[in-house]
């Protein structure tokens, strides 16, 4: 039995909408609170030999010094993560005289990273993930070329594009939310998961597009939607095994793996969620009334 995901549609259209819409509405009013890695500091992680201070206690011990708007992160049972802005070595020194005194402590690691270099890092952030979109979309209109006269390649192309920023906005619609309420910052481990999300995406759209090319090649008579809804039909579960099984090792990342791949993951678990769903509920149904709407123009 097919399910007719084409006669729906407008349904996936209008829920994708509001969710862009809303979305975009979101990142514009809460923007997105970034890392470090960006915007410059320090870190420093910690681990205390002894019990571990609950985190209001550390901040309080910390709060005579100058430290501006830091975060505390725990880690496995007894160390911390400490982000704050750049510190000098005195600072640095200072800190640790301060946490020493709640407890003994092993200092793991400190860094930073200057205001210059963050800056940098993130121009050059918006330069991978733009170039990479736009070569995954070129080569999509170059696989899919002279195939079908009633799809063109760049039909094809234009649509995974936008695939793509549905795809990548949901996660950081998520982390725009949490920077907002829960102080959790975009870093370089989630813009990472956001790049590994674009392909993931863009592997379920092809395979969804190569059903739908072949259906459209094998019917002498070829009608579009009926073409369209087997291809779905057909993928589907395809899509939703594939899913389920990388679903399941970053659900335990997310819960087991510790405060560094919690976010990791989270950016990875919302991707791919977005994926599936726009894969089978957007891709094809957008192609489809895009050419149709283009029949009743010319």
């Amino acid at each position: 039995m097919l399910i007719n995901f084409i006669k729906l549609r407008k349904i996936f259209f209008i829920f994708s909408g509001i969710l862009i819409v809303g979305g975009i509405i979101l990142l514009f009013v809460f923007g997105l609170k970034l890392g470090q890695d960006f915007t410059g500091g320090s870190i420093l992680e910690i681990e205390y030999k002894g019990e571990r201070p609950s985190n209001p206690e550390i901040k309080n011990s910390l709060s005579e010094l100058n430290l501006g708007d830091f975060s505390i992160q725990p880690t496995a049972e007894k160390g911390i993560i400490l982000k704050m802005k750049n510190l000098s070595e005195e600072e640095h020194q200072k800190l640790l005289e301060k946490l020493s005194t709640s407890g003994e402590i092993e200092e793991k690691r400190f860094e930073s990273v200057g205001p210059t270099i963050g800056k940098e890092l993130k121009e050059k952030t918006k330069v991978v993930i733009i170039v990479s979109i736009l070569a995954i979309v070129f080569y999509i209109i170059i696989a899919f070329s002279k195939v079908s006269k009633i799809i063109r390649s760049w039909q094809y192309g234009a649509t995974s594009f936008f695939i793509l920023l549905h795809d990548v906005l949901i996660p950081l619609i998520i982390f725009a939310i949490l920077g907002k309420f829960y102080n959790v910052q975009l870093t370089i481990p989630v813009v990472t998961a956001l790049l590994i999300v674009v392909g993931y995406a863009i592997n379920n759209v092809v395979v969804v597009y190569d059903r739908l090319r072949e259906n459209l090649l094998i019917e002498k008579n070829p009608n579009l939607e009926e073409c369209g809804n087997k291809a779905i039909n057909q993928t589907l579960s395809r899509q939703i095994n594939t899913s389920l099984t990388t679903l399941f090792p970053l659900l335990a990342i997310l819960f087991f793996g510790g405060e560094t791949l919690k976010y990791f993951s989270l950016a990875l678990i919302s991707g791919i969620l977005s994926g599936t769903y726009s894969s089978i509920f957007l891709a094809i149904p957008i192609l489809i009334s895009w050419q149709k709407l283009m029949k009743r123009k010319y």
